[in-house]
């Protein structure tokens, strides 16, 4: 059991569903550019590589990777708001955690806190948070403990009662090295393999689990 007074979640991939909007941005970055071949396979390893800072070129072709990212980066963010969607039963979810447990968003997404926060109202759930921290507030990006420092302090609670809630493996060596709990969930991009060798405190297959594991 995990006894702890806040959580620190991730967005994509642990909250909402964000395939769609990967696959569209891919899309439409490829039409953009008047690329060729375009190929579909790829849209879930190019956020996985980014997620982990790790190259592209070799999925791109020859096209510059800088002027690709920019296009594709500004594309996947106009159409988070249309092409995500909360996984099924989260909102109830996350109800009841916020009734237990602090909650703080934690997104990597380079976009102000208020696009994201506008998001949550949408969706209905924003309501759940005490603060929102995007990659707009840290120059220190996942697996940085920065990020899950500045949440902790937001929500005034110690790093160390604290869980780290992501999809990725940067969201657990984030939550490691800032020395609070870990969770990965197996409803984003990465494998149980994947997020296994990271040693996180606990996997689950979805958010919806959390709720079984909390003192």
């Amino acid at each position: 059991m995990l006894k702890v007074k806040g959580v620190l979640l991730d967005l994509d991939g642990t909250i909402v569903d964000s395939k769609e909007a990967y696959f569209e941005a891919l899309k439409r970055t490829f039409e953009t550019l008047s690329l060729e071949n375009f190929n579909p396979s790829i849209a879930l390893e190019i956020p996985r590589r980014l997620e982990q800072n790790q190259p592209i070129n070799d999925l791109i072709g020859s096209i510059d990777a800088g002027k690709f990212l920019d296009i594709y980066l500004k594309t996947y963010y106009s159409l988070t708001e249309s092409k995500t969607k909360p996984f099924p039963n989260v909102p109830k979810t996350l109800e009841i955690l916020s009734k237990k447990v602090k909650l703080a968003l934690l997104t990597m997404r380079h976009v102000p806190r208020e696009k994201i926060k506008g998001e949550l109202e949408k969706l209905g759930i924003a309501k759940h948070f005490h603060c929102i921290v995007t990659a707009f507030d840290t120059p220190f990006p996942k697996p940085s403990p920065k990020a899950i420092m500045t949440c902790a302090e937001k929500l005034d609670v110690k790093v160390s009662e604290c869980a780290v809630v992501g999809d990725s493996v940067c969201d657990i060596k984030a939550g490691k090295n800032a020395g609070a709990k870990t969770v990965a969930v197996l409803s984003g991009i990465f494998s149980f393999e994947e997020l296994a060798r990271e040693n996180p405190d606990l996997i689950i297959r979805s958010l919806n689990e959390l709720l079984n594991f909390l003192g």
